[in-house]
């Protein structure tokens, strides 16, 4: 019988010879934390997406806020009682016909003469309008002026040769958008009350902006004024020193403002808005609470703080408006702002737990595959979006409580699921919770959040050294031989 040939079984491989090179490593941790540093990194650009939505949902508030307050009159910025002079100035120049013989032109101008003492008071009531999630403020204000004007030495700075039409003259005053006007403007004067319609001299004025930016609003920006007339009659002109009071009602939004129209200009404004933001070319002299919630604050601008000569052109007008006196109401707490300010530290939070899940990781010897960190960056996102949604519904501090407690319980249960272990998992709800406890504060700590972000992440780096401090990271001498990557 045929006997069946035995395959021959190859030997076995010989034992690699000591050649003094290192073993080739069965794992890299150090390769492994690149790779988290990576992915920390990319998992920003999705939050940043979510900033990308932040801002279009801002745009839409601030677009909602313009069109409510356009039919209140939006803010509102006003001037007191000047006197609008119209003169001619003749001119000479050569015809153009013959290059010789000098033809006769006159050029039209307006003069304006301000008071020599002015005083402005504003009274203000406050309520929120809302259309959907979007809210703004808006007032109704009660304004009563004082103005005391030198006649004697009224038009002496006319330009050279220029020839005062006194017959014209008015008496204005202005205010950026008649449309909130809640009350006919009136002034009375030594022999009358007159009630004031549109100038017939000039329609409006154009306020440059202040040249301070960081002391105005987003809303200081300049102001074109409707101005509004009466005329000066020859018995105001007569008098040596010509005192006159007015007084009128206006609503508004968000912001309102007066200019120091004479040479000395006091104002005072008042409201009862809890959170008033002062702005515009000064700051007020003295400032305080009214009545609670409210405000008082009043300003006293001399004549040489104000820039302006005592009286001039248009331009000369025009450049009050960097002299601005400004109240804006503010919401303390702007969802939006808040939000976005949570944004800005979204990579270095990111990060911060992604190392805590390294740390998790290299101390128990756990394997973590990087789609899990991809799911745990993933939910941190959501997170952003959870809070800007639940924001505009409830505010800032209700939605930060919500959306943190859901998105470290989420977080931490994924741990414990992750490794297995009760305890890491317990271990992981308490980093996070002190780590989304510190996002926090640094939303509300607006001077010293730059400070607390760089030592919580000195700390983290820290933290992350000294636990690592014996972990192979090259993987040559077998430790932590549970693979990773």
């Amino acid at each position: 019988m045929a006997r069946t040939p035995r395959t021959a079984v190859p030997p076995p491989p010989p034992e690699p010879v000591a050649s003094g090179l290192p073993a080739l490593p069965r794992r890299s941790l150090g390769l492994k934390l690149l790779l988290v540093c990576a992915l920390a990194f990319l998992m920003s650009i999705p939050a940043m997406m979510v900033f990308g939505l932040l801002m279009d949902r801002s745009n839409r508030a601030e677009s909602v806020a313009t069109e409510i307050g356009a039919l209140m009159g939006g803010p509102q910025t006003f001037l007191g009682p000047v006197i609008a002079l119209p003169y001619t100035q003749p001119q000479s120049v050569l015809d153009a016909s013959n290059g010789e013989a000098p033809a006769p032109r006159a050029t039209q101008g307006l003069w304006y003469i301000f008071p020599t003492e002015g005083r402005v008071e504003a009274a203000t009531e406050s309520e929120v309008r809302r259309r959907s999630l979007f809210r703004v403020t808006v007032y109704d204000a009660r304004l009563d002026y004082r103005a005391t004007f030198d006649m004697e030495a009224a038009a002496r700075d006319l330009p050279a040769g220029a020839v005062p039409d006194w017959s014209r003259a008015e008496i204005v005053l202005g205010a950026s958008d008649a449309r909130g006007a809640r009350a006919d403007l009136t002034l009375v004067l030594p022999d009358r009350t007159a009630t004031l319609t549109p100038s017939k001299l000039d329609s409006t004025v154009s306020l440059n902006p202040s040249e301070a930016p960081s002391r105005r609003s987003e809303y200081a920006t300049g102001s074109e004024l409707k101005l509004f007339g009466t005329p000066l009659t020859a018995t105001d002109r007569a008098a040596g020193t010509l005192s006159l009071t007015g007084s009128t009602r206006f609503s508004g939004a968000s912001r309102i403002a007066v200019v120091p129209f004479a040479g000395t200009t006091e104002a005072v404004i008042r409201g009862d808005w809890p959170h008033p933001s002062y702005n515009g070319g000064f700051l007020p002299t003295q400032q305080g609470e009214a009545d609670e919630p409210g405000f008082a604050a009043s300003w006293s601008v001399p004549f040489i703080a104000r820039g302006v000569p005592a009286e001039g052109t248009p331009v000369d007008l025009a450049r009050l408006g960097q002299s601005e006196l400004g109240v804006s109401f503010i919401e303390p707490s702007n969802p939006y702002q808040s939000v976005g300010r949570s944004l800005k530290y979204a990579p270095m939070f990111i990060g911060l737990v992604f190392l805590a899940y390294f740390l998790f990781e290299t101390t128990t010897g756990r394997r973590v595959h990087p789609a899990q960190y991809v799911l745990v960056g993933l939910a941190q996102v959501i997170f952003y979006m959870l809070l800007l949604s639940i924001a505009e519904h409830t505010g800032f501090d209700v939605a930060f409580a919500l959306a943190a407690t859901a998105t470290v319980g989420l977080i931490s249960a994924y741990a414990g699921w992750t490794f297995d272990s009760r305890a890491q998992g317990v271990r992981a709800l308490v980093a996070f919770t002190f780590l989304y406890g510190l996002i926090y504060v640094l939303m509300r700590l607006e001077d010293y959040a730059l400070l607390v972000g760089a030592l919580a992440s000195f700390a983290a780096i820290a933290a992350v050294m000294y636990f690592t401090r014996k972990v192979d990271w090259y993987g040559v001498t077998g430790q932590d031989s549970k693979g990773v990557l």
